[in-house]
């Protein structure tokens, strides 16, 4: 999720907002030509999400046609953090999608497939036909694996009578017709075991829902119930004390340390194992539902979890948590999702983190010595509380604190805030992020600390 910071100067909202149009397609190797070649590349980046694409734009267009692979088998890229607002009919699904050959830099070759093994030791991936592609840098920005099997009978259920989730191409567009559907009983919204991307997203879609049930008058015959395995509402206390408030006037029950583990379509019941019950005992908890957005467990992608570049603790690819270089490999860099960096997994720390990747990456590339960029764990989640309210989350995973960028109290519910991350920022994010103009609003925040020390 990215701050609404960019709105704050003219110039830089104009240069961001302008169109992609005139940017050529870059050079595409399918699969079929693949298998007939075996390439070495100055620089390899591993995944088109907006860090890969942030990143390989800045480099390419330093080192030239021929020297930037680009890895990823889609053929859509998402704007993810849109789909809060396709799954409450805010928006339509399409503002979201694009098809990805009009993102890959034009100086970088894209090779469309999927990567199966990392093999650092000797300076290559190997894709999924069995090709080998050699590098000097690594960057890995492959994000997060969404596992619908962890739960049991999720993906039989999904899209169907009621179920849905906003973490689904398919099923997000089915989440706005299963609310206007819903006459009353029990709402049921999930939060997984694991980490996940967006990890405000199953809250928002909550609030969103319990306001269209109000709208649709039929709030008192509704019941928002949200279970999440999560022992509060949301991770950032200066934060969380906005939503507990906001939970207890709209009537929205939250039980914490709920996790979904089944899902009985056939009579529509959804089982949640209770980790508050006594340690020894299991408790399974089961509840009824006329609706429920399922949020699945998420983890490393299997190839870099059975890699040399993972964690042995949690299988996301082991980087120094300032420098985004990995603790091993000096060569590889990582960031966003598939990285074990101890913040939140948003759209807005890819920002800031493909900032101090790339002044660190491009150091090496071009031999110099400096003193290495640092990440200091900036992320923000724009907390959507209705359609046209939100409260700007901004702090630092690493501290826990505030990392704010407005001399303003941003736990206030704004309409302001709320348009501009509506209407505003995804062109940001498709203009600016994606083509490397934009990382992150750290400059923006010290030049408003000024006005912040004189309050």
């Amino acid at each position: 999720m990215l701050s609404t910071v960019a709105v704050t100067t003219r110039n830089t909202t104009r240069q961001l907002l302008s169109t992609s149009s005139k940017r050529c397609f870059a050079t595409v190797v399918n699969k079929n030509q693949a298998s007939n070649i075996d390439k070495k590349y100055k620089v390899v980046v591993v995944g088109a999400g907006p860090g890969g694409l942030s990143v390989a734009s800045t480099v390419s267009k330093l080192l030239g046609k021929d020297q930037v692979a680009v890895i990823d088998p889609a053929q859509y890229h998402y704007y993810q953090p849109l789909w809060t607002y396709v799954g409450g009919g805010l928006k339509d699904f399409k503002d979201s999608q694009r098809p990805m050959e009009s993102l890959i830099p034009k100086k970088a070759d894209w090779i469309q497939d999927s990567v199966t093994q990392l093999e650092p030791d000797t300076n290559h991936v190997v894709l999924s036909n069995g090709q080998t592609i050699g590098y000097d840098y690594l960057v890995v920005a492959a994000g997060i694996q969404v596992n619908w099997d962890k739960i049991k009978g999720l993906k039989e259920a999904l899209g169907k009578d009621g179920v849905t989730s906003n973490y689904s191409p398919e099923s997000v567009q089915k989440t706005h017709q299963f609310l206007q559907e819903f006459k009353g009983g029990n709402a049921l919204f999930s939060y997984p075991n694991s980490p996940i991307k967006c990890p405000g997203a199953p809250t928002k879609i909550a609030f969103l829902a319990e306001e269209i049930f109000r709208l649709n008058g039929i709030r008192d015959k509704s019941n928002v119930i949200y279970n999440s395995f999560q022992d509060k509402i949301y991770g950032v206390d200066h934060y969380g004390v906005v939503l507990n408030r906001l939970l207890e006037e709209r009537n929205m029950t939250f039980n914490p340390k709920h996790e979904l583990i089944e899902i009985q379509s056939n009579n529509r019941k959804a089982v949640f194992r209770n980790h508050r019950a006594q340690e020894g005992e299991e408790e399974l908890l089961t509840y009824d539902y006329n609706f429920l957005h399922a949020v699945p467990p998420q983890a490393p992608p299997t190839f870099i979890r059975e890699s040399k570049l993972a964690d042995p603790v949690n299988g996301f690819v082991d980087v120094n948590m300032y420098t985004l270089r990995h603790k091993k490999y000096n060569n590889v860099f990582s960031l966003g999702d598939c990285s074990n960096l101890p913040t939140g997994k948003t759209a807005a720390a890819i920002t800031v983190e493909s900032g101090v990747l790339k002044t660190n990456l491009i150091a090496d590339l071009q031999g110099k010595k400096i003193k290495e960029a640092e990440y200091d764990g900036y992320a923000s989640c724009p907390l959507v509380v209705g359609r046209n309210e939100l409260v700007l989350a901004e702090f630092s995973g690493y501290t826990g604190k505030p990392l704010e960028t407005f001399p303003l109290d941003q736990r206030k519910v704004s309409a302001f805030n709320a348009f501009v991350n509506k209407d505003i920022i995804p062109s940001i994010y498709w203009n600016g992020l994606l083509s490397g103009r934009w990382t992150g609003p750290t400059q923006f925040r010290k030049a408003f600390n000024h006005f912040r020390s004189s309050q």
